[in-house]
């Protein structure tokens, strides 16, 4: 397996829950917790940013990779994205932690949203980084379809997989997600690729695509979230050059939601934690003080 990342303050640990190991990495001390959540293709580097900054802020900040992801284990099945929100509140009742402060950008912001509906007792607030929400209306997806064609691909048990393997598919998908990338040099992202390069997070990796266009995705457009609630207080980022998950797709959440507001940011790609790392920081501290 890579090699761990060093980021400063930044210490590891792993936690045994629902039969698996699952890798936290954190900053900080105290009882004012903030968990994340990262996306697809990445792992807990992705808030090497984050981390440091809501530490200094006195907070205690976690950042859990998925199953499959980063230095947690990658078992051949279980990456539907209900399951994966069970994975985490399996993971907070392993730590103790109750209720804490959220953060999820793309599949782990998805895993976010669901964990904000299922258990909306044990979360206090909710910041989510360029994700759509579970409302997801098929009328304005439809005419939009073009944009997700990388999702067959990286779902192909033989294709995705080689992709992930060969350590270029995930370089490009960073790069060509994003508008900024002065925090994406070749050296960040081989700590993604090179992770994901392994055989069974490769494997993960096609298996959260094809989960999801095979089983989910048919259960979204039949509106298996339409009549649940956000309760959670909720603030979403979203960068206004997304080329995938344009910001007009979030169109009607406030009919399900009972605080949220969304944020648009003007010059930023998919990957707004590497995009604009001090954006995000300030939003959150100021979300959660």
């Amino acid at each position: 397996m890579a090699d761990l990342p060093e980021v400063d303050g930044v210490r590891h640990r792993w936690v045994e829950a629902r039969g698996l190991r699952f890798h936290l990495a954190e900053a900080g001390e105290g009882d004012k917790v903030v968990l994340c959540l990262h996306g697809w293709p990445q792992h807990w580097y992705e808030w090497r940013f984050l981390l440091p900054r809501l530490a200094a802020a006195g907070k205690r900040a976690i950042a859990m990779d998925l199953r499959g992801f980063g230095w947690s284990d990658a078992p051949p099945d279980g990456y539907e994205k209900e399951n994966l929100a069970t994975d985490v509140l399996a993971v907070l009742d392993e730590l103790g932690l109750q209720r804490v402060k959220l953060v999820g950008h793309d599949w782990g912001g998805w895993v976010g949203y669901l964990l904000c509906l299922r258990a909306p007792e044990r979360f206090s607030q909710y910041l989510a980084l360029n994700i759509l929400t579970p409302w997801v209306n098929p009328r304005m997806i439809v005419p939009e379809l073009w944009r997700f064609s990388y999702q067959p691909m990286v779902a192909s048990p033989w294709l995705g997989y080689r992709l992930h393997r060969s350590g270029t598919l995930v370089p490009k998908m960073l790069v060509a997600g994003s508008v900024s990338r002065d925090n994406l040099d070749s050296a960040t992202l081989r700590i993604f690729a090179d992770n994901l390069a392994e055989p069974a997070r490769a494997r993960a990796c096609v298996q959260m695509y094809r989960v999801f266009l095979l089983r989910e995705q048919p259960e979204l457009i039949r509106g298996r979230y339409e009549k649940q609630r956000l309760t959670v207080p909720t603030l979403q980022l979203h960068g206004t050059d997304d080329a995938a998950l344009r910001p007009k797709m979030l169109a009607g959440y406030q009919r399900h939601a009972d605080d949220m507001r969304v944020e648009l940011v003007e010059g930023c790609g998919h990957f707004i934690a590497d995009e604009a790392p001090d954006l995000v920081a300030d939003r959150a501290l100021a979300f959660f003080s």
